[in-house]
């Protein structure tokens, strides 16, 4: 565990160090700097000190009293088009791991006029939803939001905070994980809560090549962030129920250092995360133009196309297209994969497809550990005759 530490005898009293602290975390105080708690250990004053007055040391971790710490705390990202369906499936996992714990689930919200959004969530099984509403919070600063949840963590101290790794969602865990000195996993695949409630937090890691399960087990609260379409959502109930707990922005929160100087409203785009029927491109394919016949099955079936990482790299497509790792995670229906190998990568972005159909001709290839029905057979040839059989339907 990291802390900075000033040396008095080397320190002139400069001023630079708070100057350039980006959190207003040091204070002259008789001519000598003073750390408070804004400070984020970030070393922007250790590397700006002349005289070297100023050190980051590692101290030791001691065991945090694991009792103090109970619940479930879902980051609930809200924007003008309604509640992010993220948080909706975060909800949904959360009630599932702390059921054996007998754990209460609970949301924070953060924005200006969002007391509809709260009492939408009272339909989710949530003991308590916390709002921050005030006109200052009505356009996303990380600095600000990051204080809100930071406010409502120190005052109901959950053992695991869950947000979703969207936009907003991986700007803001980290300045939070960072505020409580404790560990952050991204982009986790699966979530499991020991009977010590340390949670396993598991994720792709080395390209990929390995599962890796991480742990905190010294610190609390315990973050992860985890993607859209990987956990099912949680069930609307017809009855409302759970306190909303209207909750004061913390002090110095409408004085952020971060102004909003326009708007720009960006169009809103079809997702290849929202399509219930996907046709996918891979390795396999010969050369651009092959995509037509990606797409033309794709339009025959009433779904969307999509591609893996081979496909971005060689400018064939954009990463909105593409499946994995580093572009999305799907959960469609159906999802019928061409001359796709299925490297972890791909595969725990998609796994959770309803129905998986892979084309291929090398029997050995890893897709078909994951695929429900396995066509061992040329693309080039199954696709065509699909397309044609599928004309023939519709005449």
């Amino acid at each position: 565990m990291a802390k900075i530490a000033v040396l008095e005898r080397k320190c002139t009293g400069c001023g630079l160090c708070q100057s350039n602290c980006p959190f207003g975390a040091i204070e002259m105080v008789g001519g000598k700097p003073e750390l408070n708690a804004a400070c984020k250990v970030c070393g922007i004053c250790v590397k700006n000190c002349p005289e070297k007055a100023i050190i980051k040391l590692e101290t030791k971790v001691n065991d945090v009293d694991k009792s103090a710490w109970k619940d479930i705390l879902v980051f609930t990202e809200v924007s003008e088009r309604g509640l992010h369906p993220v948080g909706l499936e975060l909800i949904g996992k959360a009630h599932e791991l702390a059921a054996p714990l007998g754990y209460s689930v609970k949301a924070v919200l953060v924005g200006s006029h969002i007391s509809r959004h709260a009492e939408e969530l009272q339909h989710y099984g949530l003991s308590e939803i916390a709002v921050y509403d005030d006109p200052t919070l009505a356009f996303f600063r990380a600095d600000a939001y990051a204080s809100c949840v930071e406010d409502y963590i120190r005052f109901s101290h959950p053992s695991v905070v869950l947000v979703g790794a969207t936009a907003l969602g991986r700007s803001l865990a980290p300045r939070l994980s960072t505020r409580f000195r404790t560990g952050l996993t991204a982009d986790c695949t699966q979530l499991e809560l020991k009977e010590n409630s340390d949670l396993v937090q598991i994720r792709p890691a080395f390209g990929g090549n390995i599962m890796a399960q991480i742990v905190t087990p010294h610190t609390r609260p315990q973050f992860a962030t985890v993607r859209y379409k990987v956990m099912n959502p949680a069930v609307r109930r017809d009855d409302a129920s759970g306190q909303i707990l209207a909750r004061k922005i913390p002090t110095g929160v409408s004085q952020s250092r971060a102004s909003c100087i326009s708007v720009t409203p960006v169009p809103q785009k079809k997702s290849i995360s929202d399509a219930d029927i996907l046709v996918v491109g891979g390795r396999g394919l010969q050369k651009e133009s092959d995509l037509d016949m990606i797409r033309e099955l794709a339009s025959l079936l009433g779904g969307d196309w999509a591609t893996t990482r081979p496909l971005v790299e060689k400018g064939w497509t954009t990463n909105d297209r593409q499946i994995g790792l580093s572009g999305r995670t799907v959960r469609p229906q159906l999802i019928i994969t061409c001359g796709v190998s299925g490297a972890i990568q791909f595969t725990s972005c998609m796994n959770a497809s309803d129905h998986i159909v892979a084309i291929n001709t090398d029997r050995n290839a890893p897709i078909f550990d994951v695929a429900h029905i396995a066509i061992i057979d040329d693309l080039y040839k199954v696709i065509p005759e699909l397309i044609q059989k599928l004309k023939e339907a519709q005449t």
